[in-house]
């Protein structure tokens, strides 16, 4: 047991990295958040249809940090053993192989919105609210993939202050205009969901324009010129492919079988697809301030182990388990608490709604140390390159257990959407048992930058 307990300068350190990057994924998240509670004023078809959308989004999204992420791993090794010509060549491959991954979603939430939004729900008020906000808002997808891969490589060698201002401007530029084009203030026309998008587009492209000036002032070691991003060695293609396609089809199927639960959840009726979006949009501040340890972890193992000192980067990565055990029962208490303020932040949306949302958020709390001491052993694995590992202990076991299981209550019970939330919660214990066998099989032990 005390292998996961640090001392104190260890702890004082994890802090230290993990919380600018909790504030700036706060801040990012505040984005849907505020997002969502200005939609929200537009009734539950807003809610829903806006909804939709994004989870059509985050499997884009997640497909996208899936490549940069592994990346992240080799950026982090290579500043480890201070070997910048890799760094560089290692960022111009997160940039390219990311828009491989954006732009046909781009293409096919511009061409094919409907058929999209007919996956998630046959409700036709929310199809034609969904595809009003998609038409426009898969733009944003075009700046984003060059934000997550510049700010990505910054975290990776310790530089977390920068992309965490530009989330706060970006957030600031986003929320101003939303309050103009959603509402019609300030002498803008009234949009409605589509004043969202165009204010999301806004923000990102600000936050793309100041990443950019930013990297090109500072000289940071990883920095390349767009005409160099085709500079590639075949050899590090191979090698960093070998393990980002693990780690990229375990997040483009981890946050597609996401969307398919919402399909599944929906079976309950449409208020429970607007329910969800709410719950959603509150309980994932929770989880993507804890996403801040995914850097932590980066930091104190990765960088350990690119620098060959196995055995640090081995009891750090205990040491972490230990750490996130307590900040869950911390986040835990916070989850359930805010699910008394849902009937105050959307007092639009109908009684049905906000009570299945508040009752969503009840179980989410209660799961949520299950889910966080999962999540920082993938980090831990994912740390030293052990993607395979990852594909079986995250969307392996939601799409072989947690999806078919959720199926057969969907389709042949008549059992409510509580029970069926709790069954979709409660199977991370399972998941647990898989991820601590896979995590003290210590395959991800390894410094890739011997490869």
């Amino acid at each position: 047991m005390n292998k996961y307990i640090g001392n104190r300068k260890f702890n004082l350190l994890v802090i230290s990295i993990a919380i600018p990057i909790m504030l700036q994924n706060l801040v990012t998240t505040s984005v849907n958040l505020v997002d969502s509670l200005m939609v929200g004023q537009l009734g539950d078809a807003a809610i829903g249809g806006v909804a939709a959308v994004n989870r059509y989004f985050m499997i884009m999204n997640y497909g996208a940090l899936g490549v940069i992420n592994a990346v992240g791993i080799f950026i982090a090794q290579y500043f480890g053993a201070e070997n910048e010509q890799k760094m560089k060549e290692s960022f111009r491959f997160s940039v390219s192989a990311s828009y491989l991954i954006i732009l046909p979603f781009f293409f096919a939430a511009l061409f094919f919105p409907r058929q999209i939004l007919h996956f998630f729900t046959d409700d036709v008020l929310l199809i034609n609210v969904g595809v009003e906000y998609l038409q426009v808002v898969c733009l944003t997808y075009l700046p984003l993939g060059a934000s997550l891969a510049i700010s990505s490589a910054m975290r990776c060698i310790g530089e977390t202050k920068i992309p965490l201002a530009v989330s706060v401007l970006s957030v600031l530029t986003n929320t101003f205009f939303n309050y103009c084009l959603i509402f019609g203030n300030f002498g803008f026309p009234r949009l409605g969901v589509s004043g969202a998008a165009i204010a999301t587009l806004i923000a990102r492209i600000v936050e793309l324009t100041v990443l950019l000036y930013i990297m090109k002032r500072r000289h940071f070691p990883f920095a390349s010129k767009v005409s160099e991003l085709h500079h590639i060695p075949f050899s590090l293609i191979k090698i960093i492919a070998f393990k980002a396609a693990p780690l990229c089809l375990n997040e483009l199927l981890w946050s597609g079988g996401n969307a398919m639960m919402l399909k599944l959840y929906g079976t309950r009726g449409s208020h429970v697809l607007s329910g969800y979006a709410i719950t959603t949009t509150m309980t994932d501040i929770f989880y993507t301030l804890f996403a801040g340890m995914a850097v932590a972890t980066t930091v104190m193992v990765s960088q350990q182990l690119g620098a060959n000192h196995l055995k640090e980067a081995k009891e750090n990565g205990y040491h972490m388990v230990g750490f996130s055990f307590f900040v869950s029962l911390l986040f835990a208490g916070f989850m359930y608490l805010i699910s008394f303020t849902v009937p105050f932040l959307y007092g639009s949306a109908s009684t049905e709604v906000i009570s299945t949302a508040q009752n969503m958020i009840h179980v989410q709390s209660i799961c949520f140390i299950l889910y966080t001491l999962n999540t920082q052993n993938y980090f831990i694995v994912r740390a030293g390159g052990d993607t395979k590992s990852t594909l079986i202990m995250d969307s392996g076991f939601m799409w072989l257990f947690t999806i078919p299981l959720l199926s057969l209550i969907a389709y042949l019970t008549s059992i409510d959407i509580y029970i069926m939330y709790l069954v979709g919660q409660t199977s991370e214990l399972l998941k647990l048992m898989l991820s601590t066998r896979l995590l003290h099989k210590e395959k991800w032990v390894v410094n890739l930058t011997k490869a």
